[in-house]
């Protein structure tokens, strides 16, 4: 019987998902999605092979749970930056300020684009995520729509090209241009929604 990690079956499981999710993580930084193995997971992350079909099925099922799980982080940590902030023009700038500072190794694999690699229904799995953060950037311009601070526009369209725009790699990672680009990204967005600033 495997030796169990932590002080439960349900702390082994949670401990067992995490090192599975710095396995694939590290390896995405090498190597492109499609030529990662489940074995090399395992044996990046120290697990027996077979073991790690008791967590997930394939290399895909894995890759949506670490998605899922570095989303979920994402959102609670943008709610906890937006809360307070009641200006719609000061919660686009955290907006832009907290996405500049998400860095998703899935987005930033060698190899091709995951999209051309995963079967159609984990793509449709992809697209679950992505409307956990949208969600939070269509409330911010619903209100900022409605207290007249940002022009009336049609919602869906501008919530893709925001995200367009937020997931150039224009921001550099680090560096004396970074701060600068933040912000001209910030002012350029604020432009196009038509943000009303005070003169």
């Amino acid at each position: 019987m495997p030796k169990i990690i932590g002080g439960s079956l349900t702390e082994h499981r949670e401990q067992t998902r995490q090192k599975l999710f710095a396995a694939l993580t590290a390896l995405m930084t090498e190597q492109g999605f499609d030529s990662i193995t489940l074995a090399d997971i395992a044996n990046a992350a120290g697990i027996g092979r077979t073991a790690v079909y008791n967590h997930f099925r394939d290399k895909e099922s894995l890759l949506i749970a670490l998605i899922m799980h570095e989303t979920e982080q994402y959102v609670a940590t943008l709610e906890r930056a937006l809360d307070g902030v009641v200006d719609p023009i000061e919660q686009l700038r955290t907006y832009v300020r907290q996405r500049a500072r998400l860095k998703r190794v899935y987005h930033l694999a060698p190899g091709p684009d995951l999209r051309s690699v995963l079967s159609h229904g984990t793509q449709a799995r992809l697209r679950d995520h992505a409307e956990l953060v949208e969600g939070i950037l269509r409330r911010i311009l619903i209100a900022g729509m409605a207290s007249g601070a940002f022009e009336e526009q049609p919602v869906d369209t501008t919530v893709r090209l925001v995200n367009a725009c937020l997931s150039s790699r224009a921001v550099p990672d680090g560096g004396p241009s970074r701060d600068p680009a933040i912000e001209a990204t910030e002012a350029f967005l604020l432009r196009a929604v038509g943000a009303r600033l005070p003169v």
